[in-house]
């Protein structure tokens, strides 16, 4: 399990990332009164919130994005499964902060989280959407970046700065999914699936089955969801992988390609320069250069 914590205006952020081996509890608790934001990228963890006796449950929690009101008597645990890596962002500030927040933001807040200005419980969840594409990029971008140093902190801050400003247009919006939460959840776990599986991904009948949607259905919200089709988000996997590969591993060329399931050299190589704008080769070379 790995934690970035970074200071944002008045909030704190916690970046967290595992790919664990065992299933592992992760428990947080709130230091005072307290509103927070949570954005997950991937995971489908089992979040449990405990407080006065009381406890709650969220499931499927890849790819919402939520907010609630919490205290110090509030005990938040992730289950993290080895199968279900967990990438989540967590932004908190103290309620306190938020009187001193400029008017725009603060209407916000005003208007569309009433109840967790003026909470009459120690916990109080408020609205929860499923993120959208601008979301979904934003989250991956957060953990994709190879920038490093204070260039990743400035980074990092305009991403963080940009999923809030999602999430208020949302709220002021009140832009609603047309897809239910049940088909949400199955074309999250599509995603993962074809995440998981590039090199070898099921057919779209075999995926419609192991999710349970019809094949059309799968292919038109899978695209409206997360703006790709299915197997050009396949395609996309593989040859960032493919990148990955020849940046940081021994691996040739033909090895990195038969990795990430290309069969024909010239296919990849193709489907590499129109992506990245260089050949496998000028990557491989840019490595061993470095390295020297």
């Amino acid at each position: 399990m790995t934690t970035d914590i970074i200071e944002l205006h008045d909030c704190i952020v916690l970046i967290e990332q595992s790919n664990t081996t065992k299933t592992i509890i992760q428990k947080c608790e709130i230091d005072g009164d307290a509103l927070g934001f949570a954005f997950y990228g991937s995971g489908n963890v089992e979040l449990e919130i405990k407080h006065n006796k009381q406890t709650k449950y969220l499931l499927n929690t890849t790819g919402l994005a939520i907010c609630f009101f919490g205290n110090q008597k509030v005990e938040f645990s992730h289950k993290i499964e080895p199968d279900k890596p967990l990438q989540s962002i967590s932004i908190f500030t103290k309620l306190k902060n938020l009187k001193s927040l400029p008017e725009a933001e603060k209407e916000i807040f005003e208007s569309y989280l009433p109840q967790l200005l003026n909470p009459k419980e120690h916990f109080v969840k408020g609205p929860s959407f499923y993120m959208t594409l601008e979301m979904q990029l934003a989250v991956q971008k957060i953990f994709n970046t190879t920038y490093t140093g204070n260039t990743r902190l400035l980074f990092l801050k305009s991403q963080i700065n940009e999923l809030l400003a999602h999430f208020y247009a949302l709220l002021s919006s009140e832009k609603k999914s047309d897809l239910s939460e049940a088909d949400n959840n199955k074309l999250f776990q599509a995603k993962e699936i074809v995440t998981t599986h590039y090199s070898t991904p099921p057919s779209i009948t075999q995926l419609s089955q192991m999710v349970g949607l019809n094949s059309n259905k799968l292919k038109k919200n899978f695209k409206e969801l997360f703006g790709i089709p299915v197997f050009k988000y396949v395609q996309e996997e593989r040859l960032n992988k493919a990148y990955e590969l020849l940046r940081e591993s021994e691996k040739t060329v033909q090895e990195s390609a038969w990795e990430v399931g290309y069969e024909s050299l010239s296919s990849f190589s193709n489907a590499f320069h129109k992506k990245f704008g260089m050949r496998p080769n000028d990557v491989k070379q840019q490595f061993f250069s470095n390295k020297s």
